[in-house]
């Protein structure tokens, strides 16, 4: 592999581009070190200490929420507009129309896309800083001055700069996938990812048992990289033949087109991370509320917030429970609206392509159907079990505080390191092989 690396070097437009690519990342690291107007620093650490939320949400920054930055949004609403997006295909037939047409339907999309960025980038960042504010988590307010009753001016300054910086990330990431290696906007999250593991080393090296804990939590996350390495690769390869078709005459010859072999991948996990993100949303969203219904005046309200905030903290069992199973649901869910948007039975059927064996069209569906609910099965359970590790671990080392910290990566951030550490090697394997180089993956 680093021979590879030295001869990826040695080609002057592939090194530019890993210059380049690294460059970005290293600018995107900078500016993520400064803060918007007004920030408390001291506030801002003692929230970080009891909010699961603040730190789904700085992992997808790329670490810049947790000096609350310019930064601190990172691309966040963009991959939220493109789940969303994603979601309204397949329902709004208009949009489903257009998602068909190709290149130009594909460039339409990403344009909607951007569009449904703004609002959802206003709305975040001013409940992100509301939010940090706010006293729910009993922490000092971080943001002292921001409300519109308080002082306007400060308040739009914080949120012009937040979603000024989350466009100006989503542009950084649009120059690496133009003109470096790999997918700009996964970049930049692992960046952030890769750089936030010093800072859980840290707190092993701060426990009692110390460099032991690092050892032990560094084999458990390779042993999960490894996992993850092997399931995310695994694929179902369905056969597909073409019929032999009659293209245009010769003289008195017809001349033949078709009659080749070929297969569908169908992936162990299709749905990458992104189960995870919704499970935890929706787990840490009741806690959320809770903290704020235990300061009601009404005994019941309050009730209802202690229980929230007791039993759907990540410290208790129905809470990693609960996290596995929403897990395993929206991976279904999730891999069902993606499979159906590629329409593969039509795409075969209008190609002369089938499976043998099975008829084109509705018996070609159902067959599809079936398949990629088996092989989902084994991913869903994949993706809730990689969730529930730290629980897992949790029962086998008894330490105080590490119980949601045990791998020096989370596990959302271990598949997004993953997966783009080997769409990152494929393209450069790519890139070597046009020149005749040897490359990464063997």
């Amino acid at each position: 592999m680093l021979n590879a690396v030295f001869s990826a070097f040695r080609l002057p437009e592939l090194r530019r581009k890993l210059l380049f690519t690294l460059g970005i990342l290293i600018l995107y690291r900078f500016l993520a070190q400064i803060p918007v107007a007004g920030v408390d620093a001291q506030a801002l650490a003692q929230f970080f200490q009891g909010s699961d939320l603040a730190n789904l949400f700085d992992l997808l920054s790329g670490g810049a929420l947790s000096n609350f930055s310019v930064m601190s949004m990172g691309v966040y609403p963009y991959i939220t507009a493109s789940i969303i997006m994603q979601l309204l295909i397949p329902i709004i037939p208009q949009l489903e129309e257009i998602a068909k047409d190709g290149d130009a339907g594909r460039q339409k999309i990403n344009q909607y896309t951007l569009y449904l960025t703004i609002p959802l980038a206003i709305l975040q960042g001013y409940g992100q800083a509301a939010l940090m504010t706010s006293q729910l988590t009993g922490a000092a307010a971080v943001l002292p001055r921001f409300g519109f009753s308080v002082d306007p001016l400060v308040t739009l300054t914080v949120v012009g700069s937040l979603v000024a910086g989350s466009f100006f990330a989503l542009w950084l990431g649009n120059l690496i996938t133009e003109d470096g290696i790999g997918n700009g906007v996964s970049l930049i999250i692992f960046g952030g990812i890769v750089g936030g593991m010093w800072s859980r080393i840290n707190v092993l090296l701060a426990s009692t048992r110390g460099w032991l804990l690092v050892l032990v939590f560094g084999l458990i996350t390779v042993a999960t990289v490894l996992l993850i390495v092997y399931v995310q690769e695994g694929q179902r390869r369905i056969p597909v033949r073409y019929g032999k078709r009659v293209r245009s005459m010769r003289g008195n010859r017809l001349m033949m087109v078709g009659g080749q072999s070929s297969y569908i991948p169908i992936r162990v996990n299709s749905a990458g991370m992104i189960p995870l993100i919704f499970a935890s949303s929706l787990l840490i969203f009741p806690a959320t509320i809770g903290a704020a219904f235990q300061g009601a005046s009404a005994a019941w309200l309050a009730s209802i917030g202690t229980f929230l905030v007791t039993f759907l903290s990540p410290g208790r069992t129905l809470y990693w429970l609960l996290y596995f199973l929403l897990v395993v649901a929206f991976t279904y869910f999730y891999t069902d609206v993606v499979f159906r948007q590629q329409n593969l039975p039509e795409t075969l059927q209008r190609q002369g392509g089938y499976i043998p064996g099975i008829r084109p069209g509705r018996r070609t569906e159902e067959y599809l159907n079936r398949v990629v609910s088996r092989i989902t099965l084994v991913g869903a359970l994949f993706l809730g079990f990689v969730a529930i590790i730290p629980w897992l671990v949790g029962f086998v080392i008894n330490e105080p505080g590490l119980a949601t910290s045990s791998l020096l990566i989370t596990s959302a951030g271990l598949l997004i390191v993953v997966g783009v550490v080997l769409d990152t090697m494929k393209q450069l394997e790519a890139q070597l092989l046009m020149r005749h180089y040897e490359g990464f993956i063997r």
